[in-house]
């Protein structure tokens, strides 16, 4: 079976993690703030904070904000579950909005429609790995109207002075917009990487919070103060408390366990090492096999990777099969995978979801979202993924729709 998305781990992972472990640091210490400083280097952010996962980063940073129940948060109706049950554990309600057919990315549109006087942020998904147009969004949190409805509450909003831009890039590490990469000041005031398994870039779990926001905040100070909420509010860490006669700490507030450890970090520094020059480069090889052979096909629809003004991380090759229903594109997958080749979805649309349905939600709202997800496969891109796999995907793919479109 050629299996979905395995990360990449060879003997320089092994060796740097084994230097890790050797060193006696295996919790938060010199290698997560070395990965700190190279992340910042590349996307070129003012601060990045590491920490134990991208829902955490988004939690951490809605919660810094004061976001709180009867605020509302505008996403994307086609993301995965963290983006919104972040919203919803801080007590506030998620309002989807509906996406772009082209894309996959949120409606403009369907923004500025959403927003209303209890909206506090808008937090757009870099689906697959392409960015969202960010200075557009930027444009319609900016408006005078837009920034009348704006209803500041506590220190932090009050500062802004208008909707937080919070961007989920938890596909997107690499991606580029308007000549930045993404997590650059340029996009959003405050962007959020993921660092999981299946991720270009692994730590095997993990995130980073790019700190980007605009005067009179220093971010700086924000990263001190975000260290200690991300650390049970304790005022010092492991790392600090080594100093001679440096014991003791204080707790100033109740904070989380969201820390990145040093084994994480370790992983996530061979990795970024190599990143443009290897993993990338890979990668897009995978996604230009797979769009070249599928081209000459009238039922497919490759993903957006490249146009005047972005590129892709190349992180989810969303092929689209055109003219098929839901049902058709399942019978499809389960052929695909009787040819021994993993395949998948992304994602399900949160109004599909139990929980989500529950509290109203109905995907009949958000039509360009289920029409995407109606008739989407994810295809298998990985490190190793190597020709003659490549060839057995496109061949599954290619026999299994032939077969279903007849």
């Amino acid at each position: 079976m050629i299996p979905f998305s395995p990360p990449r781990i060879d003997e320089k992972i092994i060796n740097e993690v084994i230097s890790a472990l050797k060193s006696g640091w295996i919790t938060t210490g010199p290698r997560t703030k070395l990965f700190e400083e190279h992340l910042k280097d590349y996307c070129g952010a003012k601060k990045v904070l590491c920490l134990n996962s991208a829902t955490a980063g988004l939690e951490l940073m809605l919660r810094w904000f004061g976001v709180k129940e009867g605020d509302e948060v505008i996403l994307p109706a086609y993301t995965y579950t963290a983006t919104a049950n972040v919203v919803v554990h801080c007590g506030a309600k998620p309002v989807f909005v509906d996406v772009n057919e082209e894309d996959f990315n949120i409606s403009l549109k369907a923004v500025e429609e959403a927003i209303n006087e209890h909206t506090k942020v808008i937090m757009p998904v870099d689906i697959g790995g392409f960015p969202c147009d960010y200075d557009s969004i930027r444009t319609i949190i900016n408006k005078t109207g837009i920034k009348k409805l704006f209803k500041p509450q506590g220190i932090e909003q009050e500062k802004l002075g208008r909707i937080l831009l919070l961007s989920d890039a938890a596909h997107s590490l690499g991606a580029w917009y308007k000549g930045h990469r993404t997590g650059h000041p340029h996009l959003a005031d405050v962007t959020v990487f993921s660092f999981h398994a299946v991720k270009n870039l692994t730590t095997a779990e993990g995130g980073a919070i790019c700190l980007n926001l605009p005067e009179p905040f220093d971010n700086n100070d924000l990263y001190t103060h975000l260290c200690v909420k991300s650390l049970h509010g304790q005022n010092k860490d492991a790392l600090q408390k080594t100093q001679k006669g440096n014991w003791r700490y204080d707790i100033v507030e109740a904070g989380y366990k969201f820390n990145m450890t040093d084994l994480q970090a370790a992983i996530g520094l061979i990795e970024l090492e190599r990143y443009d020059s290897d993993m990338l480069k890979k990668r897009a090889y995978i996604f230009s096999r797979y769009e070249n052979a599928f081209k000459k096909y009238q039922w497919a629809k490759t993903p957006l990777t490249k146009d005047s003004h972005r590129e892709t991380s190349y992180h989810v090759f969303m092929l689209r099969i055109n003219g098929i229903n839901e049902n058709q594109r399942d019978a499809i997958i389960q052929s695909i995978f009787d040819k021994e080749v993993a395949v998948n979805v992304h994602f399900i649309p949160l109004p599909m979801m139990s929980f989500y349905k529950s509290l109203g939600y109905q995907i009949a709202d958000f039509p360009q979202t289920y029409a995407n997800y109606s008739c989407e496969i994810s295809l298998p891109v990985y490190y190793n993924l190597s020709d003659e796999q490549i060839e057995s995907v496109i061949n599954a793919v290619i026999n299994s729709v032939e077969a279903s479109v007849k």
